[in-house]
Parts: C-alpha cells; structure tokens; sequence
C-alpha cells in the first residue's frame, strides 16, 4: 500500500512542478493579465515549484524502502559503490553547470525581473546551462539508491525540463523580443554552437 501511495504522490508532484515551473518562467505572458504584480506572483510559482520537486525526491528515497512490487530487480546486480561511483562521475558535472548557471543568472533563478538583461557568463555558451544539470541530477539520486525502477523514472525528467526551456522561452521572447531571438541565433540551446568564425 505505502509503495503504491508513494508512486502516485511522485508522479502527481512531478506533474504539479512541471506545472508551477512552467507558470514561474512566463512573467511577461501573465503581465498582460494582471499588470506587474506577475513577476512576484511568478516568484512564489518558482517556490511551490521547488517545495514539489523537494517532494519527489522525498519519493525517491521512500522508494528505496517501498519499492513497487513489479518484477524489476530492487537494486542492481553490483555491489552498491560501483553505483556510487557512477553517481558521483555523473553528479559533479552536472552540478557544476547548475551551480554555474545559477550564478550566472544571479536573482533570476529564484526571481523574474523585468528590468533584468540578458545573462552573460556560461549563458553565452548554452541558453539552458541549469536545465542541463539539474535533469541529469535525478540519474544521480537513483544512483546513490541504486534502483533500476528509479533510473528508468528519471528518464521522465528530460522531457520535463525540456518543456520547461521551451515555455521559458516563449517568454523571453515576449520580454526582449529581437534581443533575444538574436541571442537564440547565437547561443545553443542545450549544446553549444559551433564558432561561426
């Protein structure tokens, strides 16, 4: 019963910040509904967002110790530090780009301004550096668990975030218009463009 409480709640939160994440990066969109008062709206949108990601990875771990009773191995055929390892050799890299990118773009991880520029730093390189990381987090998570059930779930979290960067950007089109398009022709969205020199 608790395993398959636990599932329903991971799929219901992850589908509850998706959709808080995506109304959290359209500032200017619900600007013209209900003036400027949209960007601390989108703030708290961002908070409840980050309150049902904290959510599912509570569910992860609870996964751990219910797991489903659907046939698929508990924990992989190693022992639990090969798993680790691999965790570890995914995880730094990906939170360095995440760590990056949150610097990068400073109070507009947490906060949309609409007198914010556009980012420089990694942001020059990929249009999407805290996306890149934080998807590839969760293969981590599973990891450190060692649960192929949860590797398989955290394959969800590619198309997720993805859906979120395009959202994102339907947004920022509308706050920076050519600017940004500009930038869009410049700037790769998840992968680095080639040097046009």
């Amino acid at each position: 019963m608790i395993e398959w409480l636990n599932f329903v709640i991971l799929i219901i939160s992850s589908i509850l910040f998706l959709a808080f994440y995506i109304r959290s990066v359209s500032p200017a969109q619900l600007e013209g509904k209900i003036g400027e008062i949209a960007f601390s709206k989108c703030k708290t949108y961002r908070i409840i967002a980050g309150v049902f990601e904290g959510i599912t990875v509570v569910n992860y771990v609870v996964y751990f110790f219910y797991p489903l009773p659907i046939g698929l191995l508990r924990t992989f055929p190693w022992e639990w530090w090969i798993s680790a390892v691999i965790a570890l050799a995914i995880l730094f890299p990906s939170l360095y780009i995440m760590i990056i990118g949150v610097k990068d773009a400073g109070e507009e991880t947490l906060e949309p301004k609409k007198e914010h520029g556009l980012y420089t730093g990694i942001y020059e390189k990929v249009r999407h550096p805290q996306a890149i990381g934080e998807s590839v987090l969760w293969f981590s998570i599973a990891l450190f668990l060692n649960s192929p059930f949860l590797i398989l779930f955290s394959f969800i979290w590619i198309p997720i975030f993805y859906v979120m960067c395009i959202a994102e950007e339907r947004d920022l089109i509308i706050r920076y218009g050519q600017p940004y398009l500009d930038y869009r022709d410049r700037v790769g969205f998840l992968i680095p463009k080639k040097s046009k020199n």
